[in-house]
This record gives structure tokens, C-alpha cells and sequence, in this order.
């Protein structure tokens, strides 16, 4: 069986401020995808969530439904493998009953989470992983073309 490894991350110049995306995506080690975008005026939290929504997206599109994620984001690990289950039992509240920020996008993981079969990996930022490490530049790139 085929492995697919997802390497996602997400960054803001300012918060909020220009913010850039970006995932790549290896097969059997080996890299077949990735992307990045941008945004003239977003937050990190906005872009590290648009990065792994975009990578889900498109490993859809090319019919993968069993991979694992690697983000240095512990916003979005514990938000999809944790924290989701009682915003989602709270009316999307969080647990000092204020409304759960970005919950359109949160709505719009919890989807596509739900369709695949995905393993959620957090891995330090700036620690030397390679793909974390391109990915990071990937998402640097896209904050320069805004500035």
C-alpha cells in the first residue's frame, strides 16, 4: 500500500497582516504535489488551517484517502483531534462559551477529516525537517509577492 505523508504550514507578517500558505505532499517518499497562496490581510491561524484544507483537497482530487499530516501547527492538531468534538457538542462555543474563532474553516476540515483517513503528526518548526523546512519557505515566498 501506498504512503502518503502531507507537510503543511502557515505564516502571517504581522498578525494579521500578509500571510502565505503552503503543503506538499510525497508518495512513497517521494515528492508528486504541492502548492502555495496567499493573502494581503489574514491571520496565521487563517493560513496554517487553509494549508491543510487546500493539501486534504487536493490528495482528494487525487483519490488518496489515507495519509498522515505533519503541521507545526498546534492550533490545527489538537483543534481537529481534540478540541473540535465539544465546540461541535457546545454549538461551537469554546469552553468560556465564546464563539470558536474561524469556525467556517474549522467546519470545512471537520468535513473533509471526516471523509479520509488521516493521521495528524505535529513536528517542531525550524527544527531542520526538510519538507516542514520548504514548506516554510514556500509560505516566506508567498508573504514577499504582498509586501
Amino acid at each position: 500500500m501506498d504512503k502518503y505523508d502531507v507537510f503543511t504550514d502557515g505564516g502571517c507578517s504581522g498578525n494579521p497582516g500578509p500571510g502565505g500558505w503552503a503543503y506538499v505532499v510525497l508518495k512513497n517518499g517521494s515528492l508528486i504535489s504541492s502548492a502555495s497562496g496567499g493573502n494581503p490581510d489574514t491571520t496565521n491561524n487563517i493560513m496554517e488551517l487553509t494549508a491543510v484544507i487546500r493539501a486534504i483537497e487536493d490528495c482528494n482530487t487525487m483519490g488518496v484517502k489515507e495519509l498522515s499530516i505533519h503541521t507545526d501547527s498546534q492550533y490545527v492538531k489538537n483543534g481537529i483531534t481534540q478540541w473540535i468534538f465539544s465546540w461541535k457538542r457546545n454549538g461551537w462555543r469554546t469552553a468560556s462559551k465564546s464563539p470558536v474563532k474561524n469556525k467556517e474553516l474549522w467546519m470545512q476540515l471537520d468535513e473533509l477529516n471526516s471523509g479520509s483517513k488521516v493521521t495528524w503528526i505535529w513536528v517542531k518548526g525550524h527544527a531542520g525537517i526538510e519538507y516542514n523546512e520548504m514548506c516554510d519557505s514556500l509560505v516566506r515566498s508567498e508573504m514577499d509577492k504582498l509586501r
